[in-house]
């Protein structure tokens, strides 16, 4: 996950952030890449959580 320059996560509960904050901070060392959360109503195949990432080399 070193090469990430931004992250957009999208939760169908936001209730659940600090739980997301907290599971998503384990994968990086410090450098957080940019990020936005986006409460949708649904995803697809029923999950909470989708994260979507750009990373350069």
């Amino acid at each position: 996950f070193n090469n990430v320059v931004k992250s957009t996560i999208f939760i169908t509960d936001m209730n659940q952030f600090a739980l997301i904050n907290e599971v998503y901070g384990e994968y990086f060392d410090g450098d957080f890449p940019a990020r936005e959360t986006v409460q949708v109503a649904a995803l697809p195949k029923f999950v909470n959580v989708e994260i979507s990432m750009i990373a350069v080399k």
